[in-house]
């Protein structure tokens, strides 16, 4: 089984950074369809960013041009730059994979199925 080690999150005050860093264990992420969900206390959890093995990324229209993934091959690491950080950013975030899969982010192939999931790191955005 794939473990994904997470960490990253804090607390920050609005208009700050954070930059979260998923890092998969037996397996390339560039392989897979990987990044992240998070899910607010009493909400649902909702999509945030994405990477899929054709190295495309998709992010939800409410962190686009705020946040930012970048990756690091030697490491087998994906990070998610946050920048310009809101309260309403405030949420568990959870890294998941879906590894060897063909499904990517034209198609809506990713994310899908994610099998794989990180323990999540708490970000809090407060003044």
């Amino acid at each position: 089984q794939v473990q994904l080690a997470e960490s990253g999150g804090g607390s920050v005050q609005p208009g700050g950074s954070l930059r979260l860093s998923c890092t998969p264990s037996g397996f390339d992420y560039r392989g897979a369809c990987i990044g992240w969900f998070r899910q607010a206390p009493g909400k649902e959890r909702e999509e945030v960013a994405f990477r899929d093995s054709m190295e495309n990324t998709k992010y939800a229209e409410s962190v686009k041009g705020r946040f930012t993934i970048s990756e690091d091959n030697a490491k087998n690491t994906l990070y998610l730059q946050m920048n310009g950080l809101k309260p309403e950013d405030s949420a568990m975030y959870y890294c998941a994979a879906n590894f060897g899969t063909k499904g990517i982010i034209a198609t809506g192939g990713c994310p899908s199925q994610m099998r794989d999931w990180g323990e999540g790191t708490l970000v809090t955005v407060t003044a």
